[in-house]
Order: C-alpha cells, then sequence, then structure tokens
C-alpha cells in the first residue's frame, strides 16, 4: 500500500508555550527546531514509506524540510494542528497517495524502526478502510495515526483527543486498532513531559544533548548526566 508520512509543524516563535516555567522564548524555540530535525530525520530513515509530507505556514519550517528532501505543503496562515492536517491529508489524498500515517515533530524519542513498527501493522495485501492509532503515554492524546484513505475520520487534536478519534473510527463500522510504542508515545508540552525525556539517559539525540544543556543553565532538575553520555 502507497503509504506517506505527513508532520504537521507550526513556526518554533513563540513554541512549546506551557514549558515558560523551565524555558525562556529563545530556549523553547531552539528546542522545537531541534525536536523536529530529529524527527524529520528519523522519518526519512524509514524504510516503507511512499514520500514525507510537511505542511507548515512557516518559512524556516518549509526550508528545512525541503533541504531534508520532504514535500511542502504550505498553509497561507497557521490556524492550529488540527485544520492543518485537514487541509494537508486532502491534498495527499488527491495526489494519490492511499494511506497517511500522521506524525507530530515534537516526539524527540522516536526512531525509524518505531515509523516501521506502525508501518508493519499493515500487511501486504491490506485494503483500505482501516485506521491504526498509537496513543500518548497517558492516552489522552494521539501521536501517530494510520488512515487508509487519508480523510476517512474526522480529526481534532487537543486533550482527550484519543478518546475522540477512537469514538470517529467506531462510527464508521471500522475495528477499533491501536498499539502501544513508548518512544511515540512521548511529546513534548508540559515540563513533566521533558522530565519523562531527559530521563532516557541512553539517547542521543541532537533535542536531548539541548534540552539538557538549556535546563543545566539554570541549574533545573533533570539535567544530571549519566556517565555513558
Amino acid at each position: 500500500m502507497n503509504i506517506a508520512a505527513l508532520m504537521p509543524v507550526k513556526g518554533f516563535r513563540n513554541a512549546k508555550q506551557r514549558l515558560t516555567p523551565l524555558l525562556g522564548s529563545a530556549a523553547r524555540e531552539a528546542l522545537a527546531e531541534a525536536m523536529f530535525r530529529d524527527v524529520l530525520g528519523q522519518v526519512s530513515a524509514a524504510r516503507g514509506l511512499a514520500g514525507i509530507f510537511v505542511v507548515t505556514g512557516d518559512d524556516k519550517v518549509a526550508s528545512i524540510a525541503a533541504l531534508a528532501g520532504a514535500a511542502v505543503i504550505r498553509e497561507r496562515a497557521e490556524n492550529g494542528e488540527t485544520a492543518a492536517v485537514d487541509f494537508a491529508r486532502l491534498a495527499i489524498r488527491d495526489s494519490g497517495c492511499e494511506a497517511v500515517l500522521i506524525l507530530p515533530g515534537d516526539m524527540p524519542l522516536v526512531r525509524a524502526a518505531d515509523i516501521e513498527q506502525v508501518l508493519a501493522q499493515v500487511s501486504v495485501d491490506a485494503v483500505a478502510p482501516f485506521a491504526l492509532l498509537v496513543p500518548s503515554h497517558d492516552r489522552k492524546g494521539t501521536n501517530a495515526l494510520l488512515l487508509a484513505p487519508p480523510d476517512i475520520i474526522k480529526l481534532r487534536f487537543g486533550y482527550d483527543s484519543f478518546t475522540y478519534h477512537m469514538s470517529q473510527v467506531a462510527a464508521q463500522g471500522l475495528p477499533l486498532r491501536f498499539i502501544e510504542n513508548e518512544r511515540i508515545a512521548l511529546d513534548i508540552d508540559e515540563p513533566k513531559d521533558l522530565e519523562r525525556f531527559l530521563s532516557y539517559q541512553e539517547d542521543r539525540a541532537a533535542s536531548t544533548q539541548l534540552a539538557r544543556g538549556l535546563l543545566a543553565e539554570q541549574n533545573l532538575p533533570g539535567t544530571r548526566r549519566s556517565e555513558s553520555l
């Protein structure tokens, strides 16, 4: 099956407002950019994707995506994640892609193998329609969706989106399918997410090292380095 990845990414300026208790605006901007670069690199390395699309209204994000070889879908204005994904997945459907894997750009633990694990859930003889979800670690959010066709269900990102999306799958009469993946499950929105992120001592992602450095400058929790780092 022809499956494309879709990443909705806002501009980095004023990103991650809920991290304000820990990080200033410049630090949050740098972290958001580093996470996007890390995730995009892993998506690019994953086997089994027919293409990679980034939807954004921001020039810098578009430039980074294009230089990495991703196709850019430009919004005229940033109207929120749900609107961006709805706009882009219709364009992807019209381009001939049978399915889309929607991934945010703020999952810095994700690796190519995690993306391949999701893709492996689709058998070689699979046919649309189907939907597969990957929840956040608290099952309040939806951190990945594999949809065939791309517009098979209505989407609504934000608080308790996982429950909403599962209800939409049921409304279409489709099997309720989801898988757990601890790396995909962690996106960075709040200070507790950042603490969880930094607890993965084995991680070598650029965003991990940047986050440790930013927090160390302020003598904040989560900055103690393992001897293996």
